[in-house]
């Protein structure tokens, strides 16, 4: 860690570093194990060129997510996007087990989460979200936001870079602009992580599940759960508790590619390769 790194968090903590090791933060950030000399024990995540507001935006999204006093969400010690940027967080002890309980204990909080809703599609700020930026402008209709903030800003990127056929980009603005046949477009909006793929739920050492790295904003529950099935690591007990809580509307399942399209074009867009025809693949489950 660095001198400039070092002093900002004894500034932000209001206490010194004792010692610091580098952790994992991710695809993106510099992160650190940090001790301090009041016997706290915090994550530190840096990057020396962020977009704007980044890390006040994460850790905006954390705060939201854990006023629901739901799902346990990393509690913020302090951030600030003045350069050296950095996001303060608690210490989790991660690397428990995680129990056919623990699973569904999740999928039933996950449920109260959702339920604690947000005023509205989108969020109150209005910052974006995620590795392209994505707005999150307040919409009053599940339909226009996912349209408007989600697949139509995404296709502009794919097609400026390349990413994806034409052809591709054509049948995704179709999609957009029949969101409403799919079914559940009436779903009210509600308290998303936004990003809830299995590497960004930890486990701690008494097995207690925990959110980081959220891309917070009121939308559809759907979403969250489709996303948790992207790249696997969730029981299905979890999605069994989650439907005793909070019961989800008919034909849910058939509808996990329409809220995979835009993940699923996010890493077309980031790495091609195989992800280019996995957004082919949903787009033929929604023909």
């Amino acid at each position: 860690m660095d001198q400039e790194l070092r002093e900002r968090i004894n500034e932000l903590t209001k206490a010194s570093v004792v010692s610091s090791r580098s952790v994992s933060g991710g695809d993106f950030a510099t992160a650190y194990r940090v001790e301090l000399d009041d016997g706290r024990t915090v994550f530190a995540k840096t990057h020396q060129n962020p977009p704007p507001n980044f890390f006040s935006t994460e850790a905006a999204g954390l705060s939201w997510l854990g006023a629901s006093n739901t799902l346990k969400a990393a509690t913020v010690v302090a951030v600030t996007d003045d350069a050296p940027a950095c996001l303060i967080l608690d210490w989790i002890d991660v690397g428990g087990d995680l129990t056919v309980d623990g699973e569904a204990e999740f999928g039933r909080s996950l449920a109260r989460l959702h339920q604690a809703g947000a005023p509205f599609f989108g969020r109150e700020d209005g910052r974006t979200t995620g590795s392209q930026a994505l707005p999150n402008k307040a919409c009053h209709g599940w339909s226009q936001f996912y349209a408007e903030c989600r697949l139509q800003p995404l296709t502009d990127i794919a097609s400026r870079r390349g990413a994806l056929p034409n052809k591709t980009i054509d049948q995704i603005a179709v999609v957009a602009s029949r969101l409403d046949d799919y079914g559940a477009a009436d779903e009210p909006p509600a308290r998303l992580h936004g990003d809830l793929w299995a590497g960004n739920r930890v486990v701690d050492t008494s097995g207690q599940s925990w959110l980081i790295d959220p891309a917070a904003h009121g939308g559809h529950r759907e979403f969250d759960l489709a996303m948790m099935q992207l790249f696997g690591g969730f029981g299905e007990g979890a999605f069994l508790a989650y439907d005793e809580v909070h019961p989800l509307e008919a034909g849910w399942r058939q509808r996990v590619p329409l809220h995979q399209l835009a993940p699923l074009i996010v890493h077309a867009i980031k790495f091609g390769g195989g992800y280019v025809a996995g957004v082919e693949a949903a787009l033929s489950k929604l023909s």
